[in-house]
């Protein structure tokens, strides 16, 4: 079953204070309800905070990061390691996001060995994929995408690979109001999920979840959610107020084929 998965980055927003009391707000907005797995990432200085927090609500929201480094420690200053991502309670980590890729050079090399070091610390990669506007509008976006898959991906074996999260976020769409329809939306994740059979074949790629992120809305859940290949929803800015995700949150839950599918 292919439960579906909600999870909001914050990018570098909010102090811990913001980040404690945004969680708590959010545990008694979304209690009792089931049927989706919620996740939320802060920035590193509130993991421990937030991952505390969500511990005594008890409300099933789980903590992940938004990046992390391959080596296990060294002198890799400003780098945060696997482990330490681990001892302070997150199980999901953000790997490959675009705007790593575009602000600090992250190459899918990179992403790759962030996969397989995740992996090897029992965090679960939320894998990020996408092509910019010049790259849609030049019909190039299944090779680019291609490309990211495979090259993130590479070298894992049908297991790893069917407990992956992968997130489609079209970078024209992320933080620009603009949103893929579902129609368009549906038409990447299914060649995503394609892509997987080819490499990890059909019982490994049917357990992938893959998201769509790019300003998903409360507006907007439910239509996407409805979609085949969709199983969830990376989330930005709609992700940083309470009111706003837990609406996310709800209206994931019975929006069609995307909940509980095998």
């Amino acid at each position: 079953m292919r439960v579906p998965i909600i999870a909001g980055n914050w990018k570098m927003y909010k102090t811990v204070g913001e980040a404690v009391n945004f969680v708590r707000e959010l545990a008694g907005r979304v209690a009792g309800v089931s049927g989706v797995e919620t996740v939320v990432c802060p920035p590193f200085t509130a993991l421990a905070a937030v991952a505390a927090e969500l511990s005594k609500q008890g409300a099933g929201i789980v903590p992940g990061a938004q990046n992390m480094y391959w080596e296990n420690e060294g002198a890799y200053t400003g780098e945060i390691a696997p482990g330490m991502l681990k001892e302070v309670g997150c199980r999901y980590v953000i790997l490959g996001h675009s705007e790593r890729r575009r602000y600090f050079g992250e190459t899918d090399a990179a992403v790759n060995k962030k996969v397989h070091a995740a992996l090897a610390h029992d965090l679960i990669p939320i894998v990020c994929v996408g092509e910019r506007l010049e790259e849609r509008e030049s019909g190039t976006t299944e090779d680019v995408v291609r490309g990211q898959v495979e090259g993130a991906l590479a070298g894992l074996t049908a297991r790893q690979a069917a407990g992956l999260v992968v997130a489609y976020e079209p970078v024209w769409a992320i933080g620009t109001g603009r949103t893929a329809s579902a129609a368009d939306a549906q038409q990447v994740n299914g060649f995503i999920r394609k892509l997987l059979v080819d490499l990890f074949g059909e019982t490994a790629a049917g357990a992938v979840r893959i998201q769509y992120g790019g300003s998903v809305k409360p507006g907007n859940t439910a239509e996407l959610m409805a979609q085949p290949d969709i199983d969830g929803a990376l989330v930005g800015g709609a992700g940083l107020k309470a009111d706003s995700f837990a609406g996310i949150i709800t209206n994931a839950v019975g929006a069609g084929p995307g909940v509980g599918r095998l």
